[in-house]
């Protein structure tokens, strides 16, 4: 599913207009974006959720020539799928998500 479709299906089901619909996903993501720089965990019943990890920082090699280089350490993304979705995906019939 597209940002497009996403967007045309939030605006149909939510009753609203597809710039409100627009509106409201990216603010979602600004939140969560914002969210996680200050360190919080954002919670998406029934989907899962958004945390940051911090990677080490790690010897890697260059894979074309063989150099081994120092991968810095950094903070990353990570996402949790609820048990809820996963259920759901492998129960057949049962879309809904509470």
């Amino acid at each position: 599913m597209t940002k497009a479709d996403l967007v045309s299906t939030l605006a149909e089901r939510g009753k609203i207009t597809k710039k409100q619909a627009e509106d409201i996903l990216t603010i979602l993501g600004e939140t969560i974006k914002e969210s996680l720089q200050k360190g919080e965990k954002t919670i998406l019943p029934g989907i899962g959720s958004f945390s940051c990890v911090d990677r080490k920082a790690k010897t890697g090699r260059n894979p074309r020539t063989g150099v081994e280089i120092k991968i810095p350490a950094k903070k990353a993304a990570k996402f949790s799928v609820s048990s809820t979705l996963i259920d759901a995906l492998n129960r057949p019939g049962t879309a809904k998500i509470d």
